[in-house]
């Protein structure tokens, strides 16, 4: 041994070196186990043993001599005798944590090993090995640049750098292999963005997030999302049901006003209305609140009995009986009757309504008012006034009794115009009111009606009822024509609470003066009344609306013709032919009716499309919101 030279010793050093080192990389390879086996050098030192006896005396030689220089100088982590550990892939090899019994550390009574290096402990040798052997375990070398060593990726948990023996060191000369303390459980790591994660696994680093980055992402994100329920809006708008077509007028043709100014020769006091059936209202004066109407009460009496028992005109009737009642409110002085019945006697209801309305008598207004309920008084037939005055929109109306001998009987003058209205329009009842007088089977002599000055003063008035007594004073409901041009309208009007100057026991004299003021009022309304042309033929005086902002105009087939005075205001409405109003239709096709004035006896002409009507359109459909 004397004759090798140092480089040679060094050699020899160097594959014992690096023989045990590829042991080692291979027992990490392996595995735990493996790593274990690396850390135990029998088999790598039995291999040196044999590999010759010059291998071993080198490294005694060499071991002897750093332990006398270095024995002083040797500090934790070095070899058995100071030399720096030489076996960092055996300890990198084997379990986080693990300290290998027999390490040069431990057989000294070393502390453990620095923090920085925690994987470094290794397993002992057995103590069946010879002394040589275990010394060239930790032969002292010249230090080596250190190996490059992959560090896993995953975090190791942080224990001492080694740990003591798990066991006695009689454990390794039996040939069982010491187990390791068990490692300190490691933390779990947090888990990973979706986008790092995708970085790590292809290899790709994750961009840097930019406001551009960002939006794009979102419009990725979102635009399906969009798209889906734009298609949903399409699909809903598409299918959804047509809003119903209405008909509108024409801001031009609202309303149409006669030419001139007129004014009505009304009285100082009192109240009253004039109207030309089917235009409309031509004025009214007083203040309209409820007075007593005395005997025009019985036009309301006639009303009930006509739209309870219809006739037609010039129709008899059923045969009504005079009652023992009737016939003694026939002998009373202080009230307007019929004289000369007998109980029993049998008279037609049109003679019985000319009994009640040209000479007024108000014995046979209650005997109507018997019959038409089937009871002995009149409270029942009284309930059925008030009935119809509700229904007629009579708000200031109050009926006590059928005859309006009652002064508790009131009313005004619009709301009795709103009665002649109604009750001009039953056949039976127009020819009876126009009548002077009349002779009836069964009465000793001809009635008169209170009227006939009117009737016969050549101003075509026709009726309806006078009234009077102390409490009403005069009282007067009439009814006149005119024709002008090819029209022949019926003017009404109504005038209360007539009254005269000084004591008027019988309210004689206040009828006279009602009747004297009517006739004014009657013959300045003829001589005004004028005929106008308030839309003419082609002339567009609406439109169809769809709901969805489409218009479609509408026409008037013919020239609408109206009658007036100068001044008066007539409104003008449409109205659909059918019971509605079609979403599609021809050029030409009658939609709707033009009225102008108000009631059902208002002139009309026909209206029809200028051109055709069509659905909306598919836009139309996708833009509204309604």
């Amino acid at each position: 041994m004397a004759g090798q030279s140092p480089d040679e010793g060094n050699e020899r050093k160097t594959d014992v070196v690096e023989e045990e080192r590829g042991a080692a990389e291979a027992g990490a390879s392996r595995g735990g186990a493996s790593r274990t086996d690396v850390a135990e050098p029998g088999a790598a030192r039995t291999d040196v043993a044999q590999a010759g006896a010059a291998r071993t005396d080198v490294a005694q030689a060499d071991v002897a001599e750093p332990d006398t220089e270095h024995a002083s100088a040797a500090e934790p982590g070095t070899g058995q005798d100071g030399a720096p550990d030489r076996r960092p892939e055996a300890a990198d090899a084997a379990e986080p944590g693990a300290a290998a019994p027999g390490a040069p550390g431990a057989s000294r009574g070393a502390g453990p090993a620095p923090a920085s290096e925690p994987e470094s402990a290794a397993e002992p040798a057995p103590e069946s090995e010879s002394e040589s052997e275990r010394t060239s375990e930790f032969v002292a070398l010249k230090p080596l640049d250190p190996p490059v060593v992959n560090k896993p990726s995953r975090p190791v948990a942080a224990g001492p750098a080694s740990r003591p023996a798990s066991g006695p060191a009689s454990g390794a000369r039996d040939g069982a292999a010491p187990t390791p303390a068990p490692d300190a459980a490691p933390t779990a790591p947090a888990p990973l963005p979706p986008l790092d994660l995708l970085a790590e696994l292809t290899n790709t680093p994750k961009p840097p997030e930019t406001r551009a980055r960002t939006l794009t992402r979102r419009f990725k994100i979102w635009m399906p999302v969009v798209l889906l329920l734009a298609l949903v809006f399409v699909v809903v708008q598409a299918v959804r049901p047509l809003p119903a077509p209405s008909l509108k007028l024409g801001a031009d043709t609202s309303s149409y006003t006669f030419d001139g100014r007129f004014s009505l020769p009304w009285p100082a006091k009192g109240q009253g209305a004039v109207q030309v059936q089917g235009s409309g209202s031509i004025g009214t004066f007083g203040e309209q609140r409820p007075v007593p109407t005395a005997s025009v009460a019985k036009v309301m009496t006639a009303y009930v009995v006509l739209k309870g028992h219809p006739l037609k005109k010039d129709e008899a009737g059923p045969t009504i009986e005079v009652d023992e009642k009737a016939v003694r409110e026939g002998q009373s002085k202080d009230e307007s009757r019929i004289e000369g019945l007998t109980a029993g006697a049998r008279f037609s209801q049109q003679d019985m309504l000319k009994m009640l309305m040209i000479p007024s008598g108000n014995n046979i207004a209650r005997l109507l008012a018997r019959w038409d309920t089937g009871s002995t008084d009149e409270s029942a037939f009284v309930a059925k006034m008030n009935e119809a005055a509700k229904a007629l929109g009579m708000k200031d109306t109050t009926y006590t009794d059928p005859s309006g001998l009652d002064p508790r009987t009131v009313s005004t003058a619009v709301d009795q115009l709103r009665l002649a209205e109604a009750v001009m329009r039953f056949d039976a009842f127009r020819p009876i009111v126009a009548l002077p007088n009349a002779t009836i089977k069964g009465l000793p002599q001809p009635i008169n009606n209170n009227n006939d000055d009117l009737l016969l003063a050549g101003l075509s008035i026709k009726g309806i009822k006078t009234g009077s007594n102390t409490a009403a004073g005069g009282a007067l409901m009439w009814a006149a024509y005119k024709t002008v041009g090819d029209l022949t309208p019926l003017v009404l009007g109504t005038m209360l609470d007539q009254h005269v100057d000084g004591p008027d026991p019988s309210g004689g004299n206040s009828l006279k003066l009602v009747k004297e003021n009517s006739k004014k009022v009657v013959a300045a309304v003829r001589d005004a009344l004028t005929a106008a042309v308030t839309v003419k033929k082609g002339q567009v005086v609406g439109y169809v609306d769809d709901g969805l902002g489409g218009r479609t105009p509408l026409v008037a087939t013919a020239d609408l013709k109206a009658i007036g005075v100068p001044g008066q205001r007539l409104p003008l409405r449409i109205t659909g032919a059918g019971e509605s109003v079609p979403h599609s239709g021809k050029a030409g096709a009658v939609l709707a009716t033009l009225t102008v004035g108000t009631g059902s006896d208002a002139p009309k002409v026909p209206v029809a499309l200028q051109k055709d009507l069509r659905e909306p359109s598919f836009g139309a459909k996708l833009t509204r919101l309604g």
